[in-house]
């Protein structure tokens, strides 16, 4: 191998003029410096953060089954294999559109759009392949386990409520709802038809087979009572078919963090034909130990009692149409662990179809309430 004994020296020339003059060894260290800064830059360019916007967003609305719209948006950072995930609140947060489809694909330029029910707010979430949506959720979203990112808005301006049909019983004002709702497992649709009251002041509740589907009935106090005994007399429902059940129960829609402040009291097997245990007290939520009271409700009229109280439901159960002084209960329960406090809570008398091992309906359903009663 040839040397160049020119070259070697004039190298070690240049190395002494920089070893010698303090200025040109700062000159060598930051070019070295700035060498250094490159190759790391190149080497690891940070990976972006992935983040949510939304580009059409719906009116705030109550939901229903008829009241949809589009929303969509962009998304950055996505990896391959994440989708986007929709919410809208309404009472309980919805995925969209329907449970069964709740996945909504992210397209080439980063856009998603999808139907979805209105709600007063809305929620889209970027989530991992292995990410599972529970149908209905309490609180809003979270950034937790599959969930990548997520944004929350409020609808854009207001859509007037869903409409309802006025009704008067045992002296107060109440609302009929006339549009569908989930409830028992379950979408039933609601017939404005199935509540009335009688020349007698008795309130009727139906279960009725209309072209459209099975209807339902359901009707909601129009203010809040709050704390104070809620008396109400029953007709014999000891016998009702194993597919539809008897709700009378608080509901704050907007309470999602406090489970609705929801107490109940229910009449029915849940689709249960062979159980022998038909009617319930209870708070929410259900899952919880101790929240839920069952029993077997005997034939005949009954007079449910609640006494609702601070950190104490009391729920009664008495054979006839009222409460006697000195009277014993056939069934009682108090709870003091989750008893909900006051707020925008609402009664509500609830007649609906759950899915029944027994298969579908085949007849109309009545019952019959013969008063309500509250004593602050």
């Amino acid at each position: 191998m040839h040397v160049n004994h020119s070259e070697i020296a004039a190298a070690s020339r240049i190395e002494a003029a920089f070893e010698m003059c303090p200025v040109l060894r700062v000159l060598r260290a930051i070019v070295l410096l700035s060498t250094v800064i490159f190759v790391a830059c190149r080497a690891e360019k940070p990976q972006e953060i992935p983040s949510i916007t939304f580009t059409k967003i719906p009116p705030a609305a109550q939901g229903g089954r008829e009241r949809v719209d589009t929303i969509s948006g962009r998304v950055f950072g996505a990896r391959p294999g994440q989708r986007i995930v929709v919410y809208a609140k309404s009472g309980p947060w919805w995925v969209q559109p329907w449970p069964e489809h709740p996945f909504i694909s992210i397209q080439p330029d980063s856009t998603w759009s999808t139907q979805t029910h209105l709600g007063y707010e809305y929620a889209a979430l970027l989530v991992d392949a292995d990410y599972h949506p529970a149908p209905t959720i309490d609180v809003a979203p979270n950034m937790s386990g599959s969930v990548v990112a997520l944004k929350i808005v409020n609808g854009v301006g207001s859509l007037p409520d869903l409409p309802t049909v006025p009704i008067s019983f045992s002296g107060y004002d109440w609302n009929v709802r006339t549009t569908d709702s989930a409830r028992g497992g379950l979408n039933n649709l609601y017939d404005a038809d199935n509540v009335w009251s009688d020349k007698s002041g008795v309130l009727h509740l139906r279960i009725s087979n209309k072209p459209k589907g099975w209807t339902c009935a359901q009707l909601i106090l129009a203010r809040s009572l709050g704390y104070g005994t809620y008396n109400v007399v029953v007709g014999d429902t000891a016998r009702l078919d194993p597919a539809v059940v008897l709700s009378l129960h608080t509901h704050d829609q907007s309470a999602g963090d406090q489970h609705f402040r929801e107490w109940d009291i229910e009449i029915g097997r849940w689709g249960r034909a062979t159980s022998r245990e038909n009617a319930q007290f209870g708070i929410q939520p259900f899952y919880v130990p101790g929240n839920l009271a069952r029993f077997t409700e005997p034939p005949g009229t009954l007079t449910y009692s609640m006494l609702w109280e601070p950190g104490r439901a009391v729920f009664k159960a008495f054979r006839g149409s009222s409460i006697q002084w000195g009277a014993h209960p056939f069934y009682e329960h108090t709870f003091t662990a989750g008893v909900p406090s006051p707020g925008q809570e609402h009664l509500e008398f609830m007649f609906y179809i759950v899915a029944s091992e027994k298969g579908p309906r085949q007849k109309n359903t009545e019952v019959i309430i013969d008063k309500f009663e509250y004593l602050p």
